[in-house]
């Protein structure tokens, strides 16, 4: 009897059957389910881990609160590089992750899924030894430069001494976790980044406080709270790629690695990456602003620019839903499906940013009597005053991220760039003439973080619904 030639199994058909059906029942869900139905699904979950998220560092505001002022404003100055950190790791490559491999399994290479989850890893230990190497060099330098004092200062680098050495757990966790969403899965994500900031909160505190038989460490043990709880998520959640619960083969995806995958996120990465900068160096702008007015008022300004902070993780929970959806219709040669999931996600991060600036607009203590009490009167002063005059254009701030994360999905980074560019040079700007030719305050600042906000959500908008994505 003549052999008869077997068709070799498609990658997705050597993992264990309910394992990959249940990864390609994702990938048809994102490609084809209702729109409106399929982002809230997806979305949910990220936001609640997200919202989780948001409190964790609500805690450490609160816990160097407690430690006084000069902890409070060591941790305005430290908190735009810790963020930084986060938005590289999970929001610039995180989404340049999941979308590389969403993009892979919508055309239906499962194969090269894996091998960019290897690319992932290895970019993710690139990036995090350069930033410890870089703070070690010259974080005191990057402090004094932004006007903190002796204390101040003293207080960012402990913050900063334990928190960038062990940054790499941040990055292995947030790169483990966006090739799981690039599958499709939002819900194990959520659930490690839920747990894992639900258990840093009580660890940060007593390291930083020295609660019960535990040190107090001061700045250092909030930082290695945040780190250890990371630590522990991304491994469980290096296991489950590992173990193909992922909806992945990763047996012999080393062998499977190639220099386009590196390229493939990295190009989209890079970018996204310019404008997380361009965030973050805005608020740099601002801090070394805010600085001349003295340690309250840069006080002040860091638990405002820190809610600002936090809005991040509130979009990222829809965003990363967004990158998802869009990377797998852009895979699959559906750009018009593409956008409407832009556009629907982007009307409801602005709705719901939106909503939380005008309830703060009006009652800013809401937020700021949550790390001060009211003996703090030039800080609060100072708190008040930006959320009133920065706080009812959040909308705009959440419209322009949305639209961020949906450009990475589609691989299509210039505009969003360039318009983090425009609210970083309208923000500075505008802060700079008010300063120079009114007698305004540190309310001069706050007027141009206002107007560079603004611009960032109407040129991002304009840029996709002129171009879209051609």
């Amino acid at each position: 009897m003549t052999d008869v030639p077997v068709t070799p199994l498609r990658p997705a058909m050597n993992l264990p059957d309910p394992t990959a059906a249940a990864r390609a029942a994702r990938t048809h869900s994102l490609l084809h389910d209702p729109i409106g139905r399929t982002l809230a699904r997806l979305a949910a979950p990220n936001v609640l881990a997200m919202f989780v998220t948001s409190v964790t560092s609500i805690a450490e505001a609160f816990f160097a609160g407690l430690m006084g002022v000069n902890a409070l404003a060591g941790l305005a100055l430290v908190f735009p590089l810790v963020m930084l950190t986060q938005m590289l790791s999970a929001g610039a490559m995180g989404g340049a992750i999941s979308a590389a491999v969403a993009r892979s399994l919508g055309g239906g290479d499962t194969s090269r899924a894996s091998g960019l989850t290897v690319a992932a890893w290895i970019i993710g230990i690139g990036f995090a030894a350069g930033s410890a190497v870089l703070m070690a060099l010259f974080g005191r330098t990057i402090f004094v430069a932004l006007g903190g004092g002796d204390t101040a200062v003293a207080a960012a680098l402990s913050y900063a001494g334990v928190f960038f050495p062990g940054c790499l757990a941040l990055w292995l966790c947030n790169g483990t976790l966006s090739v799981i969403r690039g599958t499709g899965n939002m819900g194990t994500p959520s659930v490690l980044l839920f747990v894992a900031s639900l258990g840093s909160i009580p660890l940060s505190g007593a390291l930083a406080l020295g609660w019960g038989p535990f040190p107090a460490l001061g700045m250092a043990g909030l930082a290695l709270g945040l780190i250890a709880a990371n630590g522990a998520a991304g491994l469980v959640a290096i296991g489950l790629v590992l173990s193909g619960r992922a909806g992945l083969n990763m047996g012999g995806a080393l062998a499977r690695l190639r220099g386009e995958m590196f390229r493939d996120i990295l190009r989209v990465g890079i970018i996204a990456s310019v404008n997380s900068v361009q965030s973050v160096l805005t608020i740099v702008l601002m801090v070394a602003l805010v600085g001349r007015f003295g340690t309250a008022a840069l006080a002040g300004y860091g638990l405002g620019a820190r809610l600002e902070f936090l809005m991040i993780p509130v979009v990222f929970g829809i965003g990363t839903a967004m990158t998802a959806m869009v990377g797998a219709n852009i895979g699959a040669g559906n750009t018009p499906r593409a956008l409407r999931v832009a556009w629907t996600g982007a009307f409801g991060a602005a709705v719901i940013v939106g909503g939380i600036g005008a309830v703060l607009a009006v009652f800013p203590d809401l937020w700021l009597r949550i790390f001060l009490d009211a003996s703090d009167t030039a800080t609060l002063e100072v708190g008040r005053a930006y959320f009133r005059t920065v706080a009812p254009f959040y909308g705009f701030f959440g419209l322009g991220l949305a639209l961020f994360f949906a450009s990475q999905g589609a691989a299509r980074m210039a505009w969003p760039v360039i318009a983090s560019l425009f609210r970083m040079a309208v923000a500075f700007g505008v802060a700079l003439v008010l300063i120079g030719r009114a007698d305004m305050g540190v309310d001069a600042v706050f007027v141009g973080v206002a107007c560079g906000t603004v611009v960032y959500g109407v040129v991002t908008a304009a840029a996709v619904r002129i171009t879209g994505w051609r």
